[in-house]
């Protein structure tokens, strides 16, 4: 390699020589734009700024955050929440409490009415709290942890099919996640020989991403 001749520093400019990564795209111990020989690219004056330094550095703290946030992101998180006409449910429930006080005076109806509704506002909440979670190789419905490589195939079932497989198909043995106000649903495999549990059914409103969470679990496996 070529000796490299050292230019004055000013205080605005830098001059670096091995610099790894240029923000022009130049390489090690390379010119932008120099051709390289066949034992390796010739020594030359490279020339950067105090901004491309800073830049640079920014660049890479964001790389460095973006990939630790990826690192630590749930590749599918699903939480089965009640839907809307619940919330009326609740307050038809505390008008027919309140109605239940009328005759006691307005402040126990009032009260009847408050409690009534917060009081089934609180228990369809905590119904539909329930999470479907893929995390690292595992599989996560609720309370039950599975790894996904003692899981095998797995089948989307459409409003029908989901209605049949949690009435008259469904195996005692199965592991049910099941919330009836999710109309499709996804039928997953165990194929642990450890396990008796043939099949997991899980209410999903998403059964493709689902499915393509598990297996990018499995492949990374």
């Amino acid at each position: 390699m070529q000796s490299v001749r050292l230019l004055p520093a000013t205080p605005e400019t830098l001059f670096v020589v091995g610099a790894e990564e240029l923000a022009g795209g130049g390489r090690v111990g390379c010119r932008t734009g120099a051709a390289a020989s066949a034992g390796g690219c010739r020594a030359a004056e490279v020339r950067l700024t105090a901004a491309d330094l800073t830049r640079a550095s920014t660049k890479s703290s964001h790389r460095a955050k973006l990939g630790f946030m990826q690192l630590s992101a749930s590749p599918y998180e699903e939480r089965l929440t009640a839907p809307r006409s619940w919330w009326a449910i609740c307050f038809l429930i505390g008008i027919a409490m309140a109605l239940v006080f009328l005759p006691f005076g307005t402040l126990p109806l009032l009260g009847a009415l408050v409690g009534g509704t917060a009081v089934s506002a609180v228990v369809a909440s905590a119904y539909g709290s329930i999470r479907i979670r893929v995390v690292g190789d595992s599989l996560i419905a609720g309370e039950a942890k599975i790894p996904v490589a003692a899981l095998g195939d797995a089948e989307i079932m459409d409003q029908e099919e989901a209605r049949a497989w949690r009435t008259y198909k469904a195996d005692p043995r199965a592991f049910m996640l099941l919330r009836a106000y999710i109309p499709t649903a996804l039928r997953v495999q165990v194929t642990d020989p450890a396990d008796p549990t043939p099949y997991l059914y899980l209410s999903t409103r998403e059964p493709e991403r689902l499915i393509a969470a598990l297996d990018a679990a499995r492949a990374t496996a």
